[in-house]
């Protein structure tokens, strides 16, 4: 079997995961060929050098997420990440609050467990968005385009700002959306819920790695993260807690690894991977953003000039790169459009050597549209017209041209059937 994909096949699904870098394996490779030993094992030498190099990965980690005072959680990846975030808040012994508010657009790990929660009796509220407005066709050559386009999918601050109360024991919010792209704007919702005692868990899966932190992680008190989504290995991730008093209730028991908030033995090789793309990334980032951001708005461009009435779905953008952090309102590398008259999964069917998806991995399989794409204000009908594109490291300007030209040809031939 080849190691490589077909030489044929287009790679634009880099949301749902992302390929190891060549350097990520090459650090993991001796933690599974000769250093192997397991970092509990603390009572001979091969068991304490890997505890130290755990230790060693996590400080790194900390550093890079600009978080040094702060705790770090060695887990599974970002879905168990986020189920110790909201249980182990909500259930703790001393918890005494019993609201819990989550953005509309979250990722099904959130939602599910604050449906979970509230069959457990808490009262969890979803947070508003700003939506699409679907009058508006976004012209990227229009410089004077409004201000809301650049917006949607953002939390409604005013409506946090009335949700919140002395009762409210968690606010959950998606950083960077992996539908639409959206970059939330953290420092009116931290400011909010620090004056209110609300705990703030940050889902900072689609963005760390892909975009500047900044002070973001230390304006929230629980930060998610998964190694895979930024050319890490598959199986790792992390809870960033900037308050490392801050108490919670473990979810996995049966061994008091990690301070008793995450037992189980430590994927050491996944944890050196991690911290060495963590690494990689903060590297490349202040090179990388621009590279990618450019791939998108060549995607977007080719596709809006060859197929009539195709509509951004989420933030906009303008054509230069922001030399302002705050001024990026989406992830570099997220595309996601409407296809008129068209059916996305039989686009994609049409297209069989592209890689790209209707919406999240975690949703793939069911028949719903997106909730993402509804809660912005798109009809069913138009959210199954729709497609997400993921650009990431490995991509090019030819794939990039490729891919444009296959979706023009696939959707002329499918648009001659619609009525």
């Amino acid at each position: 079997m080849s190691e490589h994909p077909p030489s044929d096949e287009i790679y634009l699904d880099n949301h749902a995961t992302t390929a190891v870098d060549p350097r990520v394996i090459d650090a993991m490779l001796p933690l599974m060929r000769s250093e192997y030993a397991n970092a509990g094992s603390i009572t001979h030498e091969p068991g304490r050098r890997i505890a130290a190099k755990i230790q060693e990965c996590k400080e790194q980690m900390l550093g890079l997420l600009g978080a040094s005072g702060g705790q770090l959680v060695l887990t599974s990846g970002a879905t168990e990440s986020i189920n110790l975030a909201l249980f182990g808040v909500a259930l703790h012994p001393r918890q005494k609050r019993r609201r819990i508010l989550v953005g509309k657009l979250e990722h099904r790990a959130v939602l599910d467990c604050a449906k979970k929660l509230a069959r457990q009796g808490f009262l969890v509220q979803s947070l508003e968005a700003i939506t699409h407005d679907n009058s508006v066709q976004v012209d990227q050559a229009d410089q004077a385009v409004s201000e809301r386009p650049f917006r949607i999918g953002r939390i409604d601050i005013d409506t946090l700002a009335e949700a919140l109360d002395d009762e409210v024991c968690l606010v959950s919010i998606l950083l960077g959306n992996n539908e639409i792209g959206t970059l939330q704007d953290m420092r009116p919702v931290a400011d909010l819920c620090r004056a209110r005692g609300a705990i703030l868990h940050l889902d900072a899966t689609q963005a760390v790695g892909k975009v500047p932190l900044g002070e973001l992680s230390l304006q929230a008190d629980l930060v998610s993260f998964s190694a895979h989504k930024f050319y890490g290995p598959k199986g790792v991730g992390g809870l960033l807690m900037t308050d490392p008093d801050l108490m919670l209730t473990p979810q996995i028991v049966g061994g008091g690894q990690q301070n008793n908030l995450r037992s189980g033995t430590l994927n050491t090789s996944g944890i050196v991977g991690m911290a060495r793309a963590l690494a990689i990334a903060s590297e490349s980032l202040e090179s990388e953003m621009p590279r990618i951001y450019a791939l998108r708005d060549r995607l977007w461009q080719k596709l809006r000039t060859s197929i009539p009435g195709l509509r951004l779905n989420g933030p906009a953008w303008n054509k230069d790169f922001p030399t302002d952090p705050k001024d990026l309102y989406g992830l570099p590398g997220n595309l996601n459009v409407q296809f008129p008259g068209v059916d996305g999964q039989s686009l994609m069917l049409k297209v069989p050597g592209l890689a790209v998806s209707s919406g999240s991995a975690c949703t793939a399989a069911e028949p719903h549209p997106s909730h993402v794409l509804t809660g912005i204000g798109l009809s069913q009908d138009q959210a199954r017209c729709s497609l997400r594109f993921g650009i990431g490291r490995f991509n090019t300007s030819e794939q990039i041209d490729q891919a444009a030209k296959k979706l023009a040809w696939a959707y002329s031939q499918l648009i001659q059937f619609v009525a």
